[in-house]
């Protein structure tokens, strides 16, 4: 397993709500500093790599609904331009689709269709402007049913649509693509971040062969008190040997030291998530790979990235296993273009 580091000295862990209790009275006095640096949970989109045209990818958007009418899904797919290989072009699938848009910019898709064999993008989002849209997130990307904080400091039941959407990407979104797009079925990449990268994982356990990459981005190992670390992933590791997967998973060094110093602390909905963060220890992330590189058949990487906290891990994990998987420059230290930055630039 490749196991990166660039700071060996820890910080001291928060490691139970009594010290996030203590912290909160600590940073009383600099509240409004802690929120302006949180994202802005309802930040919208504008312009976009897929708003205008590009020389090097052709984009196509499409929608789709599950059967009972009540959601929808829209993907947006861009294939390299000029003749696909014999055997299609490999993919490289993204959830959070509407976020990760906003992290590619002309430049970038230059360096992607400059690759030996360039990939197919497809973006995996919803209908609207959000750059991150938690109510649907929360509902598809979660495995099984937990708790999800609401503003007024509590929390209610909500999640386990995990396999739900799976299906709509196998029965829907797939064959849509293949349409679309000829893309090459034994080389597929799945990536997400948080609850994203929860079901990225929940899909290498339960749909063997779907992809052959899984990225996981500080996947939120927490979720349902942390339930994925346990017969989840027994059933997989019994049953898994011998079948090739690759998997890369990323941590911010901010997460594994639980650093809140960015976090408005006087914030309910902060205190809840704080709680139920302590379902996961702080290195489960690296000991999950561990024990994911003791599979028969698994090629594990697992990094740390120095400084960074959830927020950022965002794009640094998706640059990340740009990076890893398509042959571009590692960008994963470079600024998010949702800070303000033209990604048409």
């Amino acid at each position: 397993m490749n196991v990166r580091r660039s700071n060996p000295h820890r910080r001291v862990r928060l490691g139970s709500l009594a010290a996030a209790a203590g912290l909160l009275l600590a940073l009383q006095a600099v509240p409004s500093t802690a929120a302006a640096q949180q994202r802005n949970p309802t930040q919208a989109i504008t312009d976009t790599v897929a708003d205008h045209a590009s020389r090097h990818y052709a984009f196509e958007r499409f929608d789709v609904h599950s059967a009972d009418g009540q959601r929808t899904w829209r993907v947006h797919v861009a294939a390299p331009r000029g003749t696909a290989p014999a055997e299609g072009w490999p993919a490289f699938w993204m959830l959070d689709g509407n976020a990760a848009l906003v992290e590619f910019d002309d430049a970038l898709l230059a360096e992607l269709a400059a690759q030996p064999v360039p990939h197919a993008l497809v973006f995996v989002g919803y209908p609207n402007d959000l750059r991150i849209d938690s109510e649907a997130r929360t509902r598809d990307y979660t495995p099984f049913a937990g708790e999800r904080p609401v503003r007024s400091g509590g929390t209610i039941t909500g999640g386990g649509g995990a396999d739900a959407l799976l299906e709509v990407i196998e029965r829907q979104i797939r064959p849509e693509i293949a349409r679309r797009v000829a893309t090459d079925p034994n080389r597929q990449t799945l990536w997400g971040h948080s609850l994203a990268g929860l079901f990225a994982l929940h899909t290498l356990y339960t749909r063997s062969g779907a992809f052959d990459t899984y990225a996981a981005g500080s996947p939120s190992l927490w979720w349902g008190d942390g339930a994925l670390l346990g017969a989840p992933e027994q059933r997989f590791i019994t049953h898994n040997a011998g079948h090739p997967a690759r998997v890369l998973i990323g941590l911010g060094e901010g997460e594994r030291t639980r650093d809140v110093g960015h976090r408005d602390l006087n914030d309910p909905r902060v205190q809840v998530h704080l709680r139920r963060i302590e379902a996961a220890p702080p290195d489960s992330a690296e000991k999950l790979a561990q024990r994911l590189a003791a599979v028969d058949g698994l090629q594990v990487e697992y990094r740390e990235f120095p400084a960074l906290t959830h927020g950022p891990m965002f794009r640094a994990s998706l640059m990340w296993a740009l990076h890893a998987i398509t042959g571009v420059a590692d960008h994963s230290d470079t600024p998010s273009h949702a800070d303000g930055v033209d990604p048409n630039r």
